[in-house]
């Protein structure tokens, strides 16, 4: 569904008061949302979609998802946590995952930011480059 120019940007400025101190306020996007369906305006729908859109992005920036291939000991989940949270400049929650197609390394998924440090990732580029 299209939504006009207005409910995007209606869905923005309603997205910029829930932010506080440069982080998402929970209670902030549950009083929008409950009053925006009960007030219902014109475009209500549009711009409840994409209201929804740019909080599920913000909210896939502040988790970050590590996969290995095998389980990771404590001292390198901390040395991870730390690094990622200096790179971003925020605290992150982790998530880690175990997925034995990797072979080896690790590959992290910030939002869109994707780091593939893994044996599967270079061998697929070095059977790309050999194409």
């Amino acid at each position: 569904m299209k939504i006009s120019k207005e409910a995007r940007r209606v869905s923005r400025s309603l997205y910029r008061i829930c932010v506080v101190d440069g982080k998402l306020d929970e209670t902030r996007v549950r009083q929008v949302v409950s009053k925006l369906t009960a007030s219902r305006p014109r475009g209500a729908l549009g711009i409840l979609q994409n209201f929804r859109n740019l909080v599920a992005t913000e909210l896939q920036r502040s988790v970050a998802v590590v996969e290995s291939a095998t389980e990771l000991d404590s001292a390198a989940r901390s040395q991870l946590q730390s690094g990622l949270s200096t790179k971003y400049g925020r605290p992150l929650a982790l998530e880690f995952k175990t997925d034995p197609e990797l072979l080896g390394g690790i590959r992290v998924k910030v939002g869109s930011d994707v780091w593939d440090g893994s044996v599967k990732a270079r061998l697929e580029a070095l059977k790309n480059a050999l194409a």
